[in-house]
């Protein structure tokens, strides 16, 4: 058994690697666009803004905005939005850049664990989070419900892991669970890694104590900190300081707008006199916030229930140096080790709630230690799941407690997840197959929850980036669009589009970006990969696994070590039609059996739950004005484009041989002034002799930028069977995107 000590300090060691590296490599920089002021409260301003690339920000962290050096901190980071919190008006939207340096935070956590070391109660606590013992202390007869008996365990035991897969309740049971020890005096910190699962669980938490009629006084439950959405349902700081101290946060107001105005009056002309008002005025705003901070401490200080981020805890002291009865940890398995040892050195009980079959910990940097402690979760380095990963002994750790009855997904999709990731320990609920039919019976696939869309033999269109090496996959790309517009003209409204691969989310970013700008107003349709999936959910999940020929073999993102997690994220996801993209050839041919991707297309095939490459005319029933499904025979439609061509016709064959008789025809129906470009496998080599990368294995035609056509019937064209199926796409994004990484 180790010590204490012994696991703070490697978890310094392994602190300092991760600082290290980031320090070196990962300050990062981020084009704001579109931005948007959204709220404005005592001299907290909040904002969204569009990104041009994907950002990964843990919620929390501290930023700064350029030209205008100004520092904030993130509130939300989602795909290609982020919604950050500054303390001023930005001013002018335009021509801004987002700075994140993301050191800071586990700066702040070093220095925390440092102080535990000098604290014998600290130290203690950690000890038995990471050594809990075979005995349970909590009466086991006459037990009632699952908070019933989670609030036994958090009485009597020190610390509760409570595993929560997916839909089985843990924010209703965390909720009431907190709730119970506020209705008997105990004072409660509520944790979690992001600011979203923090404001879900505290407004849970808050609506159960106003359904009882018990809330002592207003203020007792707090939001503390950053949050991502107006306060509908709980209370913060900023309200509080509203109704104890009305004239302070209008005085504040006052000041700021006051600076604000004499800050444009300086951008025209500048006088001493102005700059001396400045000055002034930014002493009175200090003063004021100092104010401000002695009411918000006194809040915290009287809450007996606190939500907040482990960033916030962390870096806050108004949090770190209290000590609670209870604190509570959601997202457990996303957050590191050492957060949540810090968590638990806070409470005389901690609940560390989360799934260890979900998503581990994301970290950088390349070193032992960081392997060891910030890329596994608390829960195997606890060791209260080798019982789980033991088959032999059917049971799990005494003080693993199991949330084991799911209500999210309807049961021909939880059938697989129940049985391969979570050995048949967890089951549904007999009301949540009525209650997803109605998405199961729409289109499309009608009557179908779970379903593998079989691209074996239409074609091999798996690539990789020039940049990155993350792949991307044309064919599959269209496929998923047209399954989304089947699904969004049934009449679903909640729809998700989830891959492994970051290139094939940004493609389909921009392909709705382009298709869908109006759709996307009225219905929540979100393209992600896995990892910004966790935590959410949808009536309709598309699950593109991108792998296919020409690769040899799929990634690791598949087939590696944490591939059942992420795959496990995917499925459970969704509700009601859970829609698999995938070249079941392909996997069978080069996944282990024993590969959960392999699993999921045996089970879906053993299940009949599979549409095969035939069967795309029976499926294809709407068709989208600006992506077109024709029979690859049938060329009218094709032979108008090249016709009506103004400026280029881009024509790429994959395996050195000349257009055909037949072909060359049709090519010399176009203007004369159309340009013609004819490229094929030997002419890219030819010209790029050190990088054959851009070669590609399927045949396409350009027109005009435009039009992108695939899947035409060129005699070279190689793996592909009847029926032989084309696709026209009408996006200018996509085109962009395809010349910059597959043509010369």
């Amino acid at each position: 058994m180790k010590s204490t000590n012994f696991y703070l300090n490697v978890w310094q060691k392994a602190l300092r690697a991760e600082i290290s590296h980031l320090k070196k490599y990962g300050s990062s920089k981020y084009v704001l666009k579109n931005g948007q002021p959204m709220t404005a409260s005592n001299g907290t301003y909040t904002y969204y803004f569009e990104t041009t690339q994907t950002t990964r920000i843990p919620n929390g962290s501290k930023i700064s905005i350029e030209p205008i050096a100004m520092t904030g901190r993130i509130l939300s980071s989602e795909g290609k939005s982020i919604i950050i919190a500054v303390e001023a008006p930005i001013g002018s939207l335009q021509q801004l850049y987002l700075v994140y340096d993301p050191w800071e935070l586990l700066d702040q956590l070093h220095d925390r664990l440092d102080e535990i070391k000098e604290s014998k109660q600290k130290r203690t606590r950690i000890k038995k989070l990471m050594n809990p013992p075979l005995e349970v202390k909590h009466p086991t007869d006459s037990i009632s419900s699952n908070v019933h008996e989670l609030v036994l365990r958090s009485k009597y035991n020190p610390v509760t892991f409570v595993w929560g897969p997916p839909g089985t309740g843990k924010t209703y049971t965390l909720g009431r669970v907190a709730a119970n020890k506020y209705f008997k005096h105990k004072t409660v910190l509520i944790l979690a890694q992001s600011n979203q699962a923090v404001d879900v669980l505290i407004a849970e938490t808050t609506q159960f104590i106003h359904k009882k009629g018990k809330l002592k006084r207003t203020g007792d439950v707090l939001r503390y900190g950053a949050h991502t959405e107006k306060s509908t349902h709980f209370m913060t700081t900023s309200e509080l300081l509203n109704i104890h101290n009305p004239s302070l946060a209008t005085n504040r107001q006052a000041l700021i707008e006051e600076r604000k105005g004499l800050k444009e009056t300086l951008g025209n002309s500048y006088t001493n006199r102005d700059s001396e008002q400045l000055l002034k005025l930014e002493l009175k705003l200090s003063q004021m916030h100092e104010k401000i901070r002695e009411q918000e401490l006194s809040f915290v200080n009287d809450a007996e229930i606190i939500g907040t981020t482990l960033a916030k805890a962390a870096t806050d002291p108004a949090i770190y140096e209290k000590q609670y009865d209870l604190v509570i940890v959601d997202e457990a398995s996303m957050a590191y080790v050492p957060q949540i040892a810090f968590a638990a050195s806070l409470a005389k009980r901690t609940i560390v709630c989360g799934d260890f079959k979900q998503l581990p910990p994301i970290a950088t940097a390349r070193h032992k230690l960081v392997d060891e402690w910030l890329r596994e979760d608390i829960f195997h380095k606890a060791q209260v799941v080798n019982w789980v990963q033991d088959k032999q002994k059917h049971s799990i750790h005494p003080h693993l407690f199991l949330l084991k009855e799911q209500r999210r997904m309807h049961p021909d999709i939880s059938a697989f997840t129940n049985k391969h990731i979570y050995n048949s320990l967890v089951g549904d609920h007999e009301s949540v197959k009525r209650s997803r039919t109605p998405i199961v019976e729409r289109p499309p696939f009608e009557n179908l929850a779970s379903i593998l869309v079989n691209t074996s033999g239409m074609g091999n269109y798996c690539l990789r980036e020039k940049s990155t090496n993350s792949r991307f996959n044309i064919w599959h790309l269209l496929l998923s669009f047209q399954v989304i517009h089947e699904a969004y003209l049934s009449g679903a409204k909640s729809i998700g589009f989830v891959t492994p691969y970051r290139a094939q989310a940004y493609l389909m970013d921009l392909l709705l970006s382009d298709l869908y700008e109006e759709e996307l107003l009225e219905a929540d349709i979100i393209a992600a990969t896995v990892h910004k999936f966790q935590g959410s959910e949808r009536d309709v999940m598309i699950f593109d696994v991108v792998d296919s020929y020409p690769q040899e073999r799929p990634g690791m993102l598949l087939v590696g070590k944490d591939s059942e997690r992420l795959i496990n994220v995917a499925i459970t996801r969704t509700r009601g039609k859970f829609v698999h993209i995938c070249n079941e050839q392909f996997i069978r041919s080069n996944v282990y059996r024993n590969k959960t991707i392999h699993q999921l297309v045996n089970h879906q095939t053993t299940n009949q739950q599979i549409i095969q490459s035939r069967q795309i005319g029976s499926w294809v029933k709407n068709q989208h004005p600006k992506l077109l499904w024709i029979h690859a025979k049938k060329l009218e439609k094709l032979k108008d484009d090249i016709i009506h061509a103004k400026h280029t016709i881009f024509i790429y064959i994959p395996d050195r041989k000349k257009l055909t008789q037949e072909w060359r025809n049709i090519l010399n129906t176009r203007h004369p002034s159309t340009t013609l470009e004819v490229f094929s496998t030997n002419d890219v080599k030819q010209k790029n002799k050190t990088d054959t990368s851009v070669a590609v294995p399927f045949p396409f035609i350009i027109i005009d930028k435009k039009y992108l056509w695939l899947g035409l019937p060129f005699e070279t064209t190689m793996h592909v069977q009847p029926p032989y199926i084309a696709a026209r796409l009408h996006s200018k994004q996509v085109i962009e995107y395809v010349l910059s990484e597959i043509v010369i």
